[in-house]
């Protein structure tokens, strides 16, 4: 299970569910002991070298730097890593130079056509959006004071209204607006060093700048390519998977799973904000990064799997949520006490999700829609 590869052979459904019913204490060892398979964090020497064997080759085998990225990436490897995850870079070294190049250009060109223009040129309905954006980009990450800089808000202003133009289906939807900064701070980090609290976007030259803007682009197309009913109206495909973590968290924790549904509290009304921002709200935003390394390993399966670690993350708290009424819990879930995590915490929220996955994944009547 070389870097936290899920396993995806079950053969023995029942034992595994007779397993979950364990004690929490148990739960908590076995998470423990897959964390320890899972490999050793992301700046070991070790597992640095297998990310430096596995990008030097002229043709890189992207479902092995997923085994190794799904346990965490180097921070200075991670634009390369997260840009062959998404599959925008191309795995022959030959071709990628190239591709890049023409990727980039290509975003400065839509940016000339769809936002470098006067309003006079935009219909109301791109007015609106391009007003809502407006109003979204300095709410986005408001703790993190880099985010505040008014050259940042504009370049996020401008990934996002190019991307809603280019894809109509959904538009600009309220959430993606955080879920470009993960790849702002990545993509940056080419360019700046040190802490993003001593970051100045005004040091970069506009090509730079426009360079990373469009890996943003690129990147957050390709994510959102592979849940695009996530953001179309009525957002049918979160809906889906707020359904099926409900059905989970039954299954795992069924206390838990009944206090909630006694107090009169709906997943959606906590978990759809989870799966609309992927957590970023939610979680400190130093661990948003590894978190990521996580959901890009995924790839396709992404959507499925966040169902787990999602429900991995809520019962984190399952003692606490059992003695909580209605509006405590509201309160509990909208204010999670998660300003003082570190590593390992998100190792052991994601340690349990690769645990229970491995248990549920050839036995999913219970996830049924």
């Amino acid at each position: 299970m070389e870097g936290g590869v899920r396993n995806t052979n079950n053969s023995d459904s029942n034992a595994t569910v007779n397993k979950l019913r364990s004690s929490a204490s148990n739960i908590e060892t076995s998470a423990r002991e897959v964390k320890s398979v899972m490999g050793a964090r992301s700046t070991d020497s070790a597992r640095v070298l297998k990310f430096t064997k596995e990008l030097s080759g002229q043709m890189i085998v992207v479902e092995r730097l997923r085994e190794l990225a799904w346990s965490g990436v180097p921070p200075y490897m991670r634009p390369d890593v997260w840009r062959l995850l998404l599959g925008y870079a191309p795995p022959n070294s030959d071709r990628r130079e190239g591709v890049l190049r023409r990727k980039r250009l290509e975003y400065l060109d839509c940016v000339a056509q769809f936002y470098d223009i006067p309003d006079t040129e935009r219909s109301d309905d791109e007015i609106n959006m391009l007003r809502q954006i407006a109003v979204d980009c300095p709410r986005t990450v408001p703790d993190v004071a880099f985010f505040q800089q008014a050259q940042v808000q504009k370049s996020l202003e401008r990934i996002l209204y190019t991307w809603a133009i280019r894809h109509p289906a959904s538009g600009y939807v309220q959430g993606i607006n955080d879920l470009v900064t993960p790849f702002l701070v990545v993509f940056l980090s080419e360019y700046l060093d040190g802490s993003i609290d001593s970051w100045s976007i005004s040091e970069l030259s506009s090509a730079n700048i426009s360079n990373i803007e469009a890996d943003c682009y690129w990147c957050l197309s390709q994510l959102l390519d592979g849940m695009q009913d996530h953001y179309t109206f009525a957002q049918p495909g979160i809906q889906r998977l707020v359904f099926k973590l409900k059905e989970l968290v039954r299954r795992i924790d069924e206390p838990v799973s009944r206090h909630v549904e006694d107090q009169g509290l709906e997943f959606l009304q906590f978990a759809f904000r989870w799966f609309n921002c992927l957590l970023i709200r939610e979680i400190p935003f130093h661990l948003v990064t590894r978190l990521w390394d996580t959901y890009l390993a995924e790839g396709d399966a992404l959507p499925d799997f966040l169902v787990y670690i999602f429900a991995s993350f809520l019962l984190t708290w399952s003692e606490t949520l059992q003695k909580l009424d209605f509006q405590e819990l509201v309160m509990f879930l909208q204010h999670l006490p998660t300003h003082n995590w570190t590593y390992q915490e998100l190792e052991m929220v994601l340690s349990r999700a690769y645990m229970w996955h491995s248990m549920f994944n050839n036995s999913p009547s219970h996830l049924a829609s």
